[in-house]
């Protein structure tokens, strides 16, 4: 008996301490790493856009009528000077005829009104009739010439109506959009009824894009820009700015200004309306070193780090040794803003860590660009870390308003002189 009960005894020590054990083992954190990566970075504007032809022609009637023959429909291509329509012409043919009958009404009277003239002007040059009878005979006369012109504008007028009865293409294209059916009624009192628009070059075509006021200072001319639409997903087309317009425009409250997007449409793929997620090529490093840009707002815990907790109060370099040459040579072009200063942490084999003070570049959103003495291509920096008994993953607070800072953890306030 006492056997067991010394038997039973040091199973219950046994089960104590494993459990002991596993209990510290759940709280210590399983950390995540990213490495160090030679790439070429790129940063953007994003925005949206709507696709549509460089030039489109409305084609509308200037006189009122029936739809009497449509000879084209959508998707037709065209050449200019193409008959698309037929209004009906009964109304203007009328019209031709009256304005011709009132010119040969007032042909008659300016040959009657001449023949008067010419007898009453041998009557005054023989004085056999006074001044004010020849006077009368010759103003008639005048009257009767100017009412000719008159009917003859009438008639060129009615003429020229009734050629409108008949819808010519203005340019060569491709008929897009089609307002009207045989048998329809269209009015043209106060404007033109549109009945046809045409595209006139599908193969060339232009996205206007809004960009809103806090990034349109990094939009120029010649820039290079990418683009991607809906129906073709897993896509990427390519475009070129071509102008950035003055005139502004407000929606809820935010300025934005459209920059037109030139777009070679040479396949037929892109359609006039589609919607286009654009980004604007602003700066391009190649072939530079690069991390996550988690890892650069991680900051350890002082019981992560344990005895070497003195890490993040220790004083921060103002400078990166040795890497004022590389920073030098860097061209101007590609650097988003002056370069700062930003900290990775490394642990070593043993899991002690250590601080690497690095110079940032350019970054994409999702990578940053790093230099330094101490930084080599493959190297594993901490970006986060777990807890396995909450599951919570502990990451430094980020500013970036589209990355919300992660929950939970046992991140501490960031101290001074950690970047």
């Amino acid at each position: 008996r006492q056997i067991a009960i010394g038997i039973a005894a040091l199973g219950v020590a046994g089960f104590a301490v494993w459990y002991y054990r596993s209990a510290q083992q759940s709280d210590a954190p399983t950390f995540r790493y990213a490495t160090v990566e030679r790439t070429t970075l790129e940063a953007t504007v994003a925005a949206t856009g709507t696709l549509s032809a460089v030039r489109t022609v409305q084609v509308g009637t200037q006189v009122s009528g029936l739809v009497r023959e449509l000879l084209v429909d959508f998707n037709d291509r065209v050449k200019k000077g193409q008959l698309l329509a037929r209004i009906d012409p009964i109304l203007q043919q009328q019209a031709v005829a009256e304005a011709q009958a009132s010119l040969e009404r007032n042909s008659a009277q300016l040959t009657q009104a001449k023949a008067e003239y010419d007898r009453t002007k041998t009557l005054f040059d023989a004085q056999m009739v006074t001044a004010s009878e020849f006077n009368a005979i010759e103003a008639t006369y005048a009257v009767a010439r100017s009412n000719v012109r008159s009917a003859q504008i009438a008639l060129d007028r009615a003429r020229q109506n009734l050629s409108y009865t008949s819808i010519y293409a203005p340019i060569e294209g491709v008929i897009v959009s089609r307002t009207v059916d045989i048998g329809q009624t269209v009015a043209a009192s106060l404007s033109a009824p549109e009945l046809f628009r045409i595209a006139e070059n599908l193969k060339e075509m232009q996205i206007l894009a809004s960009v809103d006021e806090s990034d349109i200072g990094k939009i120029a001319v010649g820039q290079s820009v990418t683009f991607t639409v809906a129906a073709y997903a897993g896509r990427t087309f390519a475009g070129t700015t071509k102008q950035v317009r003055l005139l502004s425009s407000i929606t809820d409250n935010v300025v934005n200004y459209t920059v037109v997007i030139g777009v070679e449409n040479v396949d037929g793929k892109l359609l006039p309306g589609m919607t286009a997620t654009v980004k604007f090529l602003t700066a391009r490093a190649p072939e530079v070193l690069a991390v996550s840009s988690a890892a650069l707002r991680f900051t350890p815990t002082a019981t992560m780090l344990g005895a070497d907790s003195a890490l993040l109060t220790g004083p921060r370099p103002t400078a990166v040794p040795g890497d004022s040459a590389a920073r030098r040579a860097a061209p101007a072009r590609r650097r988003q803003g002056s370069d700062s200063t930003g900290t990775l942490w490394v642990r070593n084999a043993n899991g002690t860590f250590a601080r690497l003070v690095v110079r940032t570049g350019l970054s994409d959103g999702q990578r940053t660009e790093v230099r330094g003495p101490n930084v080599t291509e493959g190297l594993q920096v901490v970006v986060g870390s777990t807890t396995a008994s909450s599951g919570a993953a502990t990451t430094a607070t980020t500013t970036n308003p589209f990355q919300p800072a992660a929950q939970g953890g046992g991140g501490a306030p960031r101290p001074r002189g950690a970047f």
